[in-house]
């Protein structure tokens, strides 16, 4: 890694948070949140010599990328051809047009595919940012003309958090339901031990060692200091930032942008108990995370969403619009004819002890062989192995109209035992508390689980029996189950039967999760250009004005062809931001 400091004769000065509130101060650039997009966007202006400051509305930075994944889509990217793919550059081209249909916007899929891997490539050589590769990643729907088996994925590396100092303790930690006593799981080959602990030493091993860390960790830090998914890809890009001395100021809502002469020229941001005005030469961008948390919008463009509560969106709640309405006022224009306003996610509600309840995603799960997702038809309704927007947009489709949007995972001992249901975790954890909680219903029959469940008895017990009928053999001919690369990613390569997604379902007990419809962000959002810059009603670009992650309308459409497609994306134009405000 190469950490060079940017161009000769670049300048940065960092003011002191201490005593700002009803004062001035002045920049190059003003990034308005700090989840992947903005951070990308900061670091490539300040690296390129922009003095930059980042405001965050919540006391702690990272925004929705903190509590993802963190994988990135990126086509062509140098891992990938370092470990020998090299992908003609037309295959995602035609993969997207196959995949996006009327919703492709040539221009903009050119400026993300074209400058994706000059931005691993940079963020590789001149940050701390460094990356793992998910080579053997699939596209989700292997089916469509274009999809690849691999190459296409990427992840922020571990990052030690002793590494970052104090601001470690500034970074949003890692979603609670998604961790084990605080101990984040990365995704790839640590998970993968985690999930198969019970059958292999070497990850047994793997897992105990991991474990007695954390612990270790617990002991003399208070908090996992191994950061992995997406706080391992915050807390770099934040390290990069204050390499090169942008400025990072948490608990500083914007609350107005400035105009001048047509042109957006900063903000006046709500900090320390006054206003302060930041003016930024160069521009502002939006990167407030979309508007997963606006009650109203949801109601207004998310379907069977009546009253904009019934959805459970996985975000933190900071990310309520704000960088949306700020470019509305500027004269930007909301983009609301996607395929799907929302990135849709499965999830669960968590009763925890403490009174909380918390947002379980459903990303692994439904993949594994032996469990399958029913409505309250008690019939299945959807490839269960699929991606998670693929189930949640089914399931929202389908579900019997007039009744709550909801499914159920169902399973039987075995299976819950070997690999967990949702948050209900497996062996050698007990599952009795989740089943004494409500998270999980369980019956000694099929029968007694739907009447618990809600379910129609009769229908689920024939669904059962026909799924397994066929599971037996490895076969789904429903849904076609296990039937593309991705699926079988998703599935259990351990499953010592044929297909590695499908089992039967008859070792009772049985167990059932309620599903709902979730999100990891929004979709919809505000117009803008190849270069990032916002657009206002007569297409043309506002002068000073840019929007980044979900702030901005998704480059694909409001499609989901693969996993990463939010994070990649945002870290690339976020990119392609911070030089255009650099004027490279």
């Amino acid at each position: 890694m190469s950490t060079a400091g940017p161009p000769q004769g670049a300048q940065h000065r960092s003011a002191q948070r201490g005593g700002l509130a009803g004062r001035r101060i002045d920049c190059d650039l003003l990034v308005v949140g700090s989840g992947a997009s903005g951070l990308s966007a900061a670091v490539t202006a300040a690296w390129h010599g922009l003095k930059v400051v980042v405001v965050e509305k919540a006391p702690v930075f990272g925004g929705a990328t903190a509590w993802s994944g963190g994988w990135m889509w990126a086509p062509g990217n140098p891992l990938a051809k370092r470990a020998g793919i090299h992908e003609d550059p037309q295959q995602p081209r035609t993969y997207l047009r196959n995949e996006l249909g009327p919703h492709y916007d040539a221009a903009r899929v050119d400026a993300f595919l074209d400058n994706a891997p000059a931005m691993v490539a940079f963020f590789e050589q001149h940050t701390a940012l460094q990356f793992v590769d998910g080579n053997g990643i699939p596209d989700i729907h292997g089916q469509v003309p274009g999809a690849a088996t691999g190459g296409h994925q990427l992840i922020a590396a571990p990052c030690d958090a002793r590494t970052l100092g104090a601001l470690n303790k500034q970074l949003r930690p890692t979603m609670r339901e998604t961790s084990f006593l605080g101990m984040p799981i990365m995704a790839g080959a640590d998970l993968a031990a985690f999930l198969s602990m019970t059958r292999s030493a070497k990850s047994f091993l793997h897992v105990t060692g991991r474990f007695l860390r954390h612990l270790r960790d617990l002991a003399l830090h208070g908090r996992a200091m191994h950061l992995v998914n997406g706080v391992a890809l915050v807390g770099r890009l934040a390290k990069s930032a204050q390499d090169l001395q942008v400025q990072l100021i948490a608990s500083a809502p914007a609350r107005r942008l400035l105009l001048e002469q047509g042109r957006v020229c900063g903000a006046v941001v709500a900090m320390d108990g006054g206003e302060t005005e930041i003016r930024a030469s160069r521009g502002v961008v939006l990167a407030a995370g979309g508007f997963p948390h606006d009650t109203a919008r949801r109601q207004a463009l998310f379907p069977r969403t009546p009253t904009g509560h019934e959805h459970l969106a996985l975000p933190p709640e900071s990310c309520s619009g704000d960088g949306i309405r700020l470019g509305e006022a500027a004269g930007g224009v909301l983009a609301t004819g996607l395929a799907s306003p929302v990135a849709w996610a499965p999830v669960s509600r968590v009763p925890h002890a403490d009174g909380t309840v918390g947002h379980f995603p459903h990303i692994i799960d439904r993949g594994k062989p032996g469990v399958i997702g029913v409505l309250s038809t008690g019939r299945r309704f959807v490839n269960e192995a699929d991606g998670y927007h693929d189930y949640t947009a089914a399931m929202v489709a389908q579900a019997p109209a007039g009744e709550e949007v909801c499914s159920w995972l169902v399973c039987d001992h075995r299976f819950q035992r070997l690999y967990g249901l949702g948050h209900a975790r497996p062996f050698p954890l007990p599952v009795g508390p989740a089943v004494r909680s409500g998270y999980l219903q369980r019956g000694a029959t099929i029968e007694a689980l739907a009447r618990a469940c809600g379910i129609a008895p009769a229908a689920l017990a024939a669904t059962v029996q026909e799924f397994n009928d066929h599971a037996r053999r490895g076969e789904d001919p429903a849904f076609g189950r296990g039937s593309t690369p991705y699926n079988r990613k998703m599935g259990d390569a351990l499953h010592r039967g044929p297909n590695p997604c499908v089992a039967p379902i008859e070792q009772g007990p049985f167990y059932a999760v309620k599903v709902l419809p979730g999100s990891f962000g929004t979709f919809a959002g505000l117009r803008t250009d190849a270069s990032a810059r916002v657009l206002g009603a007569d297409g043309a670009a506002i002068a000073g004005l840019y929007a980044v992650g979900t702030d901005m309308a998704s480059v694909l459409g409001g499609c989901y062809p693969s996993g990463g497609i939010n994070l990649g994306p945002a870290m690339t134009f976020g990119y392609i931001a911070g030089r255009h405000a650099a004027g490279v």
